[in-house]
This record gives structure tokens, C-alpha cells and sequence, in this order.
């Protein structure tokens, strides 16, 4: 073989692969937020997903310090409603209802779930410039909530 022919062939190679590992621009706008993410302190991981044109984020990995303890035996041991005490919170929708809004290119009109307190929060997220994804939990107004950053791994 020339030693041209294996120059095209692998660079063909490459563009291939890369092509494979495409960029998140390059992914539709609204499906930008699919994917893990993991928050700022390192201490859990999201991943996030389109079901029924709604985007949602299930806990996908967590570390909360207990030591010896499992995060597959932690429990939503917090929940107001007794017979959702006993599920596991690996694996547990965190966020729903997260819809797409391309004028804002954010998603709005979430609930997002505090395991640590047991409660449901209206919520929004966008991705910044830097490409951090920043979700917000508040009570009926943006103004009065509390952002979580988020980092695509």
C-alpha cells in the first residue's frame, strides 16, 4: 500500500471516530441537556433524559460521606408520603417535566426533588457559555431560588 493511501485512510479513520463524539452544539438545542452530569462539590452524578417530550434526571451516582454505607441501600427516607419512604435513591427521577423553551434556549416549568428534605421545588435550567449546566429550585419565583452547577462528563 502507498504511504498516502494509509495517510487518507487514517484520517478518514479519525473523522470517523470523532464524529462519533459529537459535540454537544452539534446536538439538537433542545437535546443539548441530555447526558451525565455531575454538580460542583463532586458529590453526585445525574444523568439527564428526554421521555415523552419532557426532559427528566435520575440519579445515577452519589457519595453523601456515610463511610461504610452504600448509596444502593440509601432510602428516600424523607418523603411526606409513607409509601415512598422505602425506594432506593439510585436510580430515582430527581427532576421532571423539564420542557424546552427555544426562545430562552432553556427548559422550563420542572419539579425538581429535594431527597434531603422531602420536597418538591419548581425549577428551570440552561446551559452557559462555559457549557455549565445551571438548575434552579424555587418556589413559584426564579428570584427566590437556589442554582446548582453541573458539569457534562
Amino acid at each position: 500500500m502507498s504511504h498516502s493511501f494509509l495517510l487518507s485512510f487514517f484520517g478518514l479513520l479519525l473523522i470517523a471516530v470523532n464524529a462519533g463524539k459529537t459535540a454537544p452544539a452539534s446536538v439538537a438545542a433542545e437535546e443539548q441537556i441530555c447526558g451525565k452530569w455531575q454538580n460542583q462539590e463532586k458529590n453526585l452524578i445525574v444523568q439527564v433524559f428526554k421521555e415523552d417530550s419532557q426532559f427528566k434526571a435520575k440519579i445515577v451516582w452519589f457519595n453523601n460521606g456515610a463511610g461504610d454505607k452504600a448509596m444502593e441501600s440509601w432510602t428516600d427516607k424523607h418523603n411526606p408520603d409513607p409509601a415512598l419512604r422505602n425506594r432506593k435513591l439510585l436510580g430515582m427521577n430527581v427532576l421532571e417535566k423539564l420542557v424546552y423553551k427555544p426562545e430562552t434556549n432553556s427548559w422550563e416549568d420542572g419539579m425538581i426533588y429535594d431527597a434531603q428534605a422531602g420536597k418538591h421545588w419548581n425549577s428551570s435550567a440552561y446551559i452557559n457559555n462555559e457549557g455549565a449546566l445551571k438548575v434552579k429550585g424555587y418556589w413559584h419565583f426564579k428570584f427566590i431560588g437556589r442554582t446548582m452547577t453541573f458539569n457534562r462528563i
